[in-house]
């Protein structure tokens, strides 16, 4: 059957790129965004906005700006190398408006419920309920595309805190937080150690009469700023390093990772180093966090045994800490409240999909989310791939393994990744994002041949497997071809350093690494990692 209407479920990064792919391929999009603008999580409003995300002012993109930029689009020279939410937000309406697709997106409409039509099994299609001011309408769809994202519903396990009802004192979620003159002279905990708790505890430290972080688990904080003051994904997100990473023994890749984390402190000694630093977990970005532990503006302690009527009393610590105010660090629900669900069961944060998008059970795959994931990187590229396989399989270009193929990868995934990642039930969406895209892009035939392009063109590819793997590498060829997109990948070190090169005394080097300069660099790394054997 020929499928060409297509309902697209937000317009956030997914919902955008995925309207953009559709149109790529003859398809005709309509977007449900129930706010008046869109963005999703890059939009900050002053206030919080039911269903949304919600940002707070101080908010900058852990991933650089060459890494995060849709593959045919690059990010202005000029731009910053992380970005502020402003300016990525600036960036979005730009590929809004490059690519022509606001005329497809409805605002102010609220999607109500999504379900499989009586013939589905024929058709495939599905009943989509529409709220446009309080009046409700029925639409059908030969496919759909969710992509609500999973910061909007707050997870807050208020039951496994012995003695929180007693606490007299403030507490609130993360998702709560605007600014930090809520804390003022205040003795500020922070309960959990990711990337917003981190933020947070920062911030707070600079009004606040004590701050406290308290983790379980503990994490690997790295800054932006990397080897030799380059972005740290530019150095670390590389074919060759990933090449490492996954190809060495176990304890060899976790003494790889070991090694490059504590190289710019030893998380040992500021009460950081994970709990089984032979676990792979997502790291943490945050320039501050360690000299403010070292200037005594942030306390690390373990997990929370119990609250008391205005303090705390952490694990393994017998004595009592007095506390104003908690802010609950604890992450959010995966949910999709307009879908049935039989369609997605989510169990635990995790529902079952396909390389994370595709149901399993569906008897045709005209239903796919986009963005549930956490790859370890950058996920604007992602989501795009995602929506570049999802439109080929709709058209019937690409096929899925058959139904028992697909659950028992599910399946495989989930174990192995509990086993890789810990035991928290929200890691299984993470993964290692060049993996993956390079899995993705060969569904599709997008993926990169280097060994091919060493005969064609061998500086490009010297430059797409040393250096770092930015997303233009997805365009070179295939459906979708970019032109381009080789001299957007020749070029991508000018982009980063333009906008800190603001000073050039006279006689200095490229501002470009050398290519002999990354490979140098690459393998001594790796020259040392075999050392630990």
């Amino acid at each position: 059957m020929l499928v060409k209407g297509m309902a697209v479920v937000g317009a956030g990064v997914s919902g955008l790129t995925a309207t953009k792919c559709c149109l790529e391929e003859g398809l005709e999009p309509t977007c449900f965004e129930q706010s008046r603008d869109i963005g999703g999580l890059w939009r900050y409003t002053e206030h919080i906005e039911a269903g949304r995300p919600s940002l707070y002012p101080s908010v900058i993109s852990n991933t650089s700006k060459e890494m995060s930029a849709f593959s045919d689009f690059p990010y202005p020279e000029d731009l910053p190398v992380f970005l502020p939410h402003a300016q990525l937000l600036d960036y979005l309406r730009s590929y809004a408006e490059r690519f022509g697709l606001r005329e497809h997106i409805k605002f102010g409409t609220t999607v109500v419920s999504i379900q499989k039509r009586p013939d589905f099994a024929t058709t495939g299609q599905w009943d989509v309920v529409t709220e446009v001011d309080g009046k409700q309408t029925s639409h059908v769809f030969d496919a759909v595309m969710v992509c609500s994202g999973n910061f909007s519903e707050p997870f807050l396990p208020l039951h496994c805190f012995p003695g929180i009802e007693r606490f007299r004192g403030q507490y609130f979620h993360s998702r709560q937080y605007k600014h930090p003159d809520v804390f003022q002279g205040k003795r500020v905990l922070v309960v959990g150690m990711g990337n917003s708790g981190v933020d947070i505890a920062v911030e707070a430290s600079r009004v606040a009469a004590k701050v406290t972080i308290c983790t379980s688990r503990g994490a690997w904080v790295l800054s932006r700023v990397f080897d030799h003051g380059y972005p740290w994904d530019m150095v670390f997100n590389t074919r060759l390093m990933s090449l490492i990473r996954n190809s060495l023994p176990g304890p060899l890749s976790q003494g790889l990772i070991n090694y490059r984390v504590n190289q710019w402190f030893n998380h040992e000694n500021y009460g950081l180093q994970p709990e089984k630093s032979c676990l792979v977990r997502e790291p943490v970005l945050n320039d501050d966090l360690p000299s403010y532990i070292l200037t005594g503006r942030i306390t690390i302690k373990p997990g929370v045994k119990e609250f008391k009527d205005s303090s705390v009393v952490f694990r393994n610590c017998p004595e009592e800490e007095p506390i104003d105010i908690i802010v609950f660090c604890t992450g959010y629900n995966v949910s999709f409240p307009f879908l049935e669900e039989a369609v997605i069961k989510v169990e635990n944060k995790h529902a079952s999909l396909y390389k994370y998008v595709f149901p399993t059970h569906l008897q045709r795959p005209t239903l796919a989310v986009l963005g549930l994931i956490k790859p370890l990187g950058a996920i604007m590229p992602v989501t795009e791939m995602q929506a570049r396989w999802v439109t080929r399989v709709f058209k019937g270009l690409c096929r899925l393994p058959p139904q028992s193929v697909m659950e028992k990868e599910v399946n495989e995934k989930k174990k192995n990744q509990v086993r890789r990642f810990g035991l928290s039930f929200d890691e299984v969406l993470k993964t290692d994002c060049l993996v993956y895209m390079d899995k993705l892009a060969s569904f599709i035939g997008a993926k990169p041949s280097v060994l091919g392009l060493l005969c064609r063109d061998p500086w490009l590819a010297l430059t797409i497997f040393f250096g770092p793997c930015t997303p233009y590498q997805y365009r070179l060829g295939g459906p979708g071809r970019w032109e381009g997109a080789r001299q957007a990948i020749l070029t991508q070190w000018d982009r980063t350093l333009k906008p800190t090169r603001t000073r050039v005394p006279a006689g200095s080097s490229s501002p470009c690494p050398s290519l002999l300069t990354v490979v140098g660099f690459l393998l001594l790394l790796a020259a040392v990692v075999f050392c630990f054997q």
